[in-house]
């Protein structure tokens, strides 16, 4: 009678763990493996404008990966057949943020070539994908970590979105907030619908 009661313990106690093994690996599953990164771009016409920035930072502020910045701002344009500069050099409140936070000074131009891409001619959804790795191509440490779009609205008029996360958080939206230096009107509508989520 005693090992059929010791037999029925051990069966309820191993009924009562199968949930939680099954929720155990169904946690597992819905662990976000990338981040995207999208927003509406709307071109504007003139200087000044249309530039942006996206970029992952640890917790310690540091640029883990630069996901995108647009061509103006890391290689200039040629002037009257003069050697292009960069463009945050001729014009300092081009994503200023990015600018000082990745150190752009103390880039190459091969390595800020690697993150640059055309600014857009035609308005329409930009998405951006990070994958959980750095600079350099190694996954990324666990822990928290933080996105960042910067946007060059007109000239001294830049908006930044932040968000903050951890690695090991589940598939779902980041919640953003945003700051903006200088309001514009005319080029507000630039970047709209910013979201980041978890994949």
């Amino acid at each position: 009678m005693k090992k059929m009661k010791i037999f029925a313990a051990m069966i309820a106690a191993l009924l009562l763990a199968v949930p939680a093994i099954v929720q155990s690996k169904q946690d597992k599953a819905a662990k976000a493996k990338s981040l995207e990164v999208s927003f509406d771009y709307q071109k504007q016409g003139g200087p000044g404008s249309n530039q942006y920035a996206v970029w992952i930072e640890n917790e310690k502020g540091d640029v883990v990966k630069t996901l995108f910045v647009t061509s103006y701002t890391t290689k200039g344009r040629a002037r009257g057949g003069q050697q292009a500069q960069r463009g945050y050099i001729v014009r300092p409140t081009c994503v200023p943020t990015w600018v000082k936070t990745v150190k752009a000074d103390e880039k190459t131009d091969q390595q800020l070539d690697a993150v640059t891409g055309a600014t857009p001619q035609v308005s329409g959804k930009q998405t951006f994908t990070w994958d959980f790795t750095d600079e350099q191509g190694k996954v990324v440490p666990k822990g928290t970590y933080k996105v960042v779009v910067e946007a060059t609205l007109f000239f001294e008029s830049d908006i930044i979105y932040t968000g903050t996360f951890s690695t090991k958080d589940k598939a779902g939206n980041i919640a953003l907030t945003s700051t903006l230096t200088k309001p514009d009107e005319q080029n507000k509508d630039m970047v709209t619908n910013v979201m980041a989520v978890l994949k």
